[in-house]
């Protein structure tokens, strides 16, 4: 028996009003979230066409072979930046003609590999093994309105298609649990006599691998307490944990920080969620909403033309991070999010999501989040840099924080994480050496 997709009813009629305008197909991203026993469909998005197809339109003859799996793929990587934690690409879509209606299935087989291979290459995280690795496939009519639904497995590269369920549901994600997160971040990145050779991304890259190694190890307290991973999210029964590391000394001569605090948001479906899929969906927020800060950074960088030679060669120099801008989707409950630098503009932002997303937004609706984010190089010339503290110390602990988040025992991190019916809240400060 195949998955079975549950589709909120604004994506049909997103799709339904996709119109070809002359072109032979129109291919997109379908997104939302997964669980054990079926997947949810909350948005879809057309992938924007290049400025040489937008003046060659009418190509009635041009054939799905002809995809452009690169730009699709860097569209897949940049609408993934703008989902909060719980949600990914679940798959793509396309909407052909009544002649290629037979003509998708090995096209849209490689870019759904393309498009999951491209973004894990990104992630500092991994898929659990109890998670579904099958990503759909859907194939629509536009005369016929026939619709076709497949999904193959992408850790299985000779993984044949198999059938799967459609269904449409009204206001799927209105309930939806939001869970909200402010993370301070100091995070220490040494860098060696090997690796002061390599750029700055890529030491930063390794740098944030390793911190994120302490992040996936975290034990999470749930209303003051630990609950079961198995555990309904709103209810459970309280456990001890405890997590040590042990103290690693290196010799370094540079050094990365990223301060600040990030503003991270998560959801998880209201079908009976467990304990571990809400802490899986904010750990994963973070671990992402980090990563591509830094990632944007450098694009930026590249941009406008700042060489990494001369920032390593710095004696000490500062960029701030992007901020995080937060906009709701009409008749959900759930927020996507973007980043922006101060030079930015909120017309900008407004533009970008209608591009990556082709969703109108409104300016009013923009949620900036009040946050000073700072990437700090400096060198320190033959030090030895302790990466993990396992001294019995612990941090002096934030006045409102309701629940510690202890992500090694003596790094030091606290975290409150409140649930209610409808929402769980999330505050999460981070402090290491």
């Amino acid at each position: 028996m195949g998955r079975t997709y549950i589709v909120d009813e604004t994506v049909g009629q997103y799709l339904s009003n996709i119109s070809l305008q002359g072109k032979a197909f129109v291919s997109g991203l379908l997104i939302g979230q997964c669980s054990s026993q079926k997947d949810y469909v909350i948005l879809a998005t057309r992938t924007p066409p290049k400025e040489e197809q937008n003046e060659n339109l009418k190509q009635p003859t041009a054939k799905l072979e002809n995809l452009d799996e690169e730009w699709a793929t860097e569209h897949a990587h940049q609408a993934s930046r703008m989902l909060p934690g719980g949600l990914l690409v679940l798959g793509v879509f396309v909407i052909t003609t009544l002649e290629l209606a037979n003509d998708f299935q090995n096209a849209l087989r490689r870019l759904v590999y393309a498009v999951e291979k491209s973004m894990n290459r990104k992630r500092l995280w991994n898929f659990t093994e109890e998670e579904t690795s099958d990503r759909v496939i859907l194939h629509i009519c536009s005369s016929t309105k026939k619709i076709s639904c497949r999904t193959y497995d992408i850790h299985d590269p000779k993984s044949s298609a198999r059938p799967a369920d459609w269904k449409y549901q009204n206001g799927l994600s209105t309930s939806w649990l939001p869970l909200e997160c402010t993370v301070h971040i100091n995070i220490h990145i040494p860098l060696s006599t090997t690796s002061i050779t390599y750029t700055l991304e890529k030491n930063t890259k390794n740098g944030l691998t390793r911190w994120a190694k302490q992040i996936e190890n975290g034990v999470y307290l749930i209303n003051g307490q630990v609950k079961d991973e198995n555990c309904d999210l709103l209810e459970g029964q309280v456990l001890n944990s405890d997590h040590r590391s042990t103290a690693t000394v290196q010799v370094c001569s540079g050094s990365v920080n990223l301060k600040g605090a990030v503003k991270c948001r998560a959801y998880v479906h209201s079908n009976k969620p467990k304990v571990k899929d809400a802490v899986q969906a904010m750990k994963r927020d973070i671990l992402n909403t980090v990563a591509d800060r830094c990632e944007i950074l450098f694009e930026d960088l590249h941009l406008n033309e700042i060489p990494e030679t001369k920032v390593m060669n710095s004696e000490k120099e500062f960029h701030t991070l992007p901020h995080r801008v937060f906009v709701p989707i009409p008749g959900s409950a759930v927020m996507l999010c973007d980043y922006k630098f101060d030079d930015e503009s909120a017309e900008e932002i407004r533009d970008h999501f209608i591009e990556m997303l082709d969703h109108t937004i409104q300016i009013e609706d923009l949620e900036i989040a009040e946050e000073r984010n700072t990437a700090c190089l400096s060198s320190c010339m033959n030090s030895e840099i302790s990466l993990n503290n396992t001294e019995d110390e612990q941090p002096e602990q934030p006045i409102k924080t309701t629940i510690i988040l202890k992500i090694q025992q003596n790094i030091g991190v606290i975290a409150a994480f409140a649930a209610a019916v409808l929402a769980a809240g999330v505050s999460f400060h981070y402090f290491s050496d």
